[in-house]
């Protein structure tokens, strides 16, 4: 007997999250860059997530336990610095070689949680495709060492933040991700009035940032909660490792951003990856996290 096919909405509600992720940062590359800067993009960005999300979810209806506090402090933090981080890298590298690096942040994180000989092979798969983008690799090209440096960090802290949205996992999402938003916010706020000032209030920031933390945040957000509830784990893993290539397709049309043969190959290997890791996580506990990065 065959397996019945998985339903058509939630693959559509992970397609739109993936697409309307990368649409909306690369909307904030194009407009809030040249106006803000890649500290001031992610203040609104983040910002304006944080409040949507709240007004949203409003998780003050919603007890704490004693030490979900702090799980939500490191949450929040990590899930700034990895924004902030993201923007920083799209200064100088593509959005979609960007997106690659960052990805091998979570990889790490399921590879680490499976105890399977078999995803050795995914190790090296992944190792090398980022072998072809740091420098020195042959798919790098011009590549800036600083944007692949500021793509690794925001690649540790995608990992930090699953590891720490993990400890949170007896929380509804809406509630850890509206409440971890708001601490985000708090740490990336500043950095972007000290780099930007009067500029973020401007109508044309203001409107483009709201514009952009509903693209990127909350509609993303709600349809992966859409999917997460229908589609196995392993499936929307494997759903969501189209983002890379989503993200690169998008910045040829909008932002003009053409890569390599070898960088479009470096991709597919972390893409791979990716996929084969959701496919063989049989027995892990790990669970996809909403997709923030970007």
């Amino acid at each position: 007997m065959t397996a019945p096919r998985p339903p058509l909405l939630p693959l559509l509600s992970v397609l739109g999250s993936v697409t309307f992720l990368g649409l909306g940062t690369s909307w904030a590359k194009h407009t809030l860059f040249p106006l803000v800067g890649a500290e001031g993009t992610t203040a609104v960005r983040v910002g304006f997530s944080a409040l949507l999300l709240l007004l949203l979810w409003r998780p003050w209806r919603w007890p704490l336990r004693h030490g979900d506090g702090r799980g939500i402090v490191c949450y929040g933090v990590a899930l700034g610095a990895m924004n902030l981080c993201f923007y920083l890298a799209l200064r100088t590298i593509p959005f979609g070689v960007a997106v690659a690096i960052e990805f091998s942040g979570p990889l790490i994180v399921a590879l680490l949680a499976s105890r399977r000989l078999a995803d050795f092979a995914w190790v090296v798969l992944a190792v090398a495709g980022l072998g072809l983008l740091l420098p020195g690799g042959s798919g790098a090209g011009t590549l800036d060492p600083a944007g692949v440096l500021f793509a690794l960090a925001a690649a540790a802290m995608w990992a930090t933040y699953i590891v720490a949205g993990k400890r949170l996992g007896h929380l509804h999402a809406g509630h850890s991700v509206a409440l971890g938003l708001t601490v985000a916010a708090m740490v990336v706020v500043p950095i972007g009035v000290a780099r930007a000032g009067t500029a973020l209030l401007s109508p044309t920031v203001l409107l483009v940032g709201l514009c952009v933390a509903a693209l990127s945040s909350a509609i993303p957000i709600s349809l992966e909660m859409v999917a997460l509830k229908r589609l196995p784990k392993q499936a929307f893993g494997v759903m969501l490792s189209m983002e890379p290539a989503m993200a690169a397709l998008l910045a040829l049309a909008f932002l003009d951003e053409h890569l390599r043969p070898m960088q479009w190959l470096a991709i597919g290997f972390i893409m791979t990856a990716s996929m084969g890791c959701a496919l063989t996580a049989q027995r892990r506990t790990v669970t996809p996290a909403v997709s923030l990065q970007a």
